[in-house]
């Protein structure tokens, strides 16, 4: 193997202290798992409620369809309402955790979400978002093919003048939540408590893929390597911005694209 592909697969010193007093630690365990089970370790919990429900339906999986975006209320003014609500809820979640990491006295450069080095983090974001979303378009469609995913809707929003607003405001809110809790903030407290960066990392992408289990199994097994890939250009450039503007991309053109041409089966 390389050398300079090697270095990748490693984890670079991260520099961050582990925390040694034992009141300390179990705060920041407490800390972590309230965080989780208001936001994403929640929705994990529903996702596989979700695909147990689906795999006991009469109808197969192939057969069924997941909306990710889907109109909340027949009116369309209260149905933005909701969507934006939504939005909202995402982007709170996202904050709450870079208050926590302030809180804890960890400056945002730290995890790498200073403004520092823009045209270098937009073009890393646009390289992770080919890296991961093409192979994820692959994975999906081969899911379908042998039946263990559903028909995967990015949107069913009607065609009404703020839809394409809320599908790229959805994107970019998703985008935020996931990276900022599930790299910025998780893997920094797991690195406070003592957590070596492998098996961080390996948790946190499989929480990744538990919270996307009700798109099917090809999205738990594309959202985990995912999440490793993500988990792992984090620790070794210490950039969160790339993978917030990769995730983010990877969702426009998959909601926005879908909007455009119904046909086209595309995937987060």
């Amino acid at each position: 193997m390389p050398v300079a592909v090697r270095d990748w697969l490693l984890p670079a010193p991260s520099g961050v202290e582990v925390v040694r007093d034992a009141r300390e630690r179990r705060l920041i365990g407490l800390e972590i798992a309230v965080v989780l089970t208001v936001t994403l370790g929640l929705s994990a919990l529903r996702s596989a409620l979700s695909l147990v429900e689906a795999l006991l339906a009469p109808a197969p999986l192939a057969s069924q369809q997941v909306t990710l975006n889907a109109p909340a209320s027949t009116d369309t003014v209260v149905d933005l309402a909701f969507q934006l609500v939504r939005v909202l809820q995402l982007v709170g979640w996202g904050a709450l955790a870079v208050y926590l990491l302030l809180r804890a006295g960890i400056a945002l450069r730290r995890v790498g979400l200073d403004r520092t080095r823009p045209g270098r983090d937009a073009l890393g974001a646009l390289g992770l978002a080919a890296l991961i979303g093409i192979p994820g378009l692959g994975l999906y469609l081969l899911g379908r093919v042998i039946g263990i995913a559903p028909d995967v809707a990015p949107s069913t929003l009607t065609d009404v003048w703020w839809r394409i607003p809320v599908l790229v405001a959805s994107a970019l809110a998703n985008a935020w939540a996931e990276e900022i809790v599930m790299i910025g903030y998780l893997l920094t407290r797991l690195r406070q408590l003592g957590w070596s960066e492998n098996r961080a990392i390996g948790a946190t992408a499989v929480l990744r893929g538990a919270y996307h289990l009700y798109q099917g199994v090809g999205a738990f097994f594309g959202n985990v390597v995912m999440g490793l890939v993500f988990g792992r250009v984090w620790q070794r450039s210490n950039r969160l911005w790339p993978l917030v503007g990769a995730h983010a991309l990877i969702d426009v053109v998959a909601f926005v694209g879908y909007a455009f041409l119904p046909g086209i089966t595309q995937v987060r």
